[in-house]
């Protein structure tokens, strides 16, 4: 039988975070790389090396952002009943019909009335 890795959420988020910010330090080199070409090779490595350095920052930011982001999302899910499970369930206590039925108009028997429309009387075309 395979053995199952034993993963907890933390260390999934630790990885994710550090893929986050690799991903970062790649395109924050290759960014600092492109910019650094104007100066030569010097350029390439330097704007390579300040480029990844502040991909790395912005990838660990963004990933607290959606951390944070997620876990906010997770609290009004619950408040709001997505993840209890009672999603659009109403929370009001209705007043009792007096008589136990429905209105006319909702039960589609609504009394006959005028065929006067609410903007006027139909004109009649002409032919």
């Amino acid at each position: 039988m395979a053995r199952r890795k034993n993963t907890t959420a933390s260390k999934i988020s630790a990885r994710h975070r550090i893929e986050h910010e690799a991903e970062g330090a790649a395109s924050g080199a290759f960014a600092g790389g492109v910019v650094g070409v104007a100066a030569g090779p010097a350029g390439i490595a330097a704007g390579a090396v300040i480029g990844g350095i502040a991909g790395v920052i912005v990838g660990a930011v963004l990933d607290q952002e959606a951390s944070r982001s997620a876990i906010h999302d997770d609290e009004i899910d619950t408040v709001i009943g997505v993840i209890g499970g009672d999603i659009g369930a109403p929370s009001l206590q209705h007043v009792p019909a007096d008589v136990g039925t429905c209105s006319l108009a909702s039960a589609g028997v609504a009394p006959p009335g005028d065929d006067e429309s609410a903007d006027g009387p139909f004109q009649v075309p002409e032919s």
